[in-house]
């Protein structure tokens, strides 16, 4: 017979469990609310969630290589290459190759790229800054020290 008795190892061995699960709730819905608008206009336009990310890093790092592209998302060159060449294609990123090397293909938004990114996240600044408005200088800086702390450990 296999022995079923909770471990340390498990989850339901928490102290907290409770307060965890909350906790993993809260996320999920938070992160739901937080993507819905800007998953609607991408939605219109045939993108998802990925095309979201992609643009805006590539906005926020203006000439930003492939390779770090790659790098700063964490996913493979399999994963990045169809939604890539799709924005490419819709004419939202450009592709061109680095002065400094000609092997370092850069990306870049296009003025219609900027316009979309702005959009998406212009939803998105406009809604957290409602949220801090709201819980206050404190729960901010708390809310970014628990964000950087999580990112830390992926």
């Amino acid at each position: 017979m296999v022995d079923q008795s909770p471990s340390a190892d498990t989850p339901t061995s928490l102290p907290r469990e409770d307060a965890l699960r909350l906790a993993i709730e809260q996320f999920y819905f938070g992160y739901r609310a937080f993507t819905t608008p800007p998953d609607r206009i991408l939605d219109q336009r045939g993108l998802g969630r990925v095309h979201h990310r992609i643009l805006y890093f590539v906005g926020s790092n203006p000439h930003i290589s492939v390779n770090t592209l790659l790098a700063l998302l964490n996913v493979s060159k399999q994963a990045l290459n169809a939604p890539l060449r799709q924005l490419i294609e819709m004419n939202l990123i450009a592709m061109d190759t680095a002065e400094h090397d000609h092997r370092v293909r850069q990306l870049s938004l296009t003025a219609s790229g900027s316009k979309l990114e702005a959009q998406l996240t212009g939803t998105q600044m406009k809604q957290l800054q409602a949220v801090f408005d709201e819980v206050g200088a404190g729960a901010e800086a708390g809310w970014h020290r628990v964000m950087n702390s999580l990112a830390a450990k992926a």
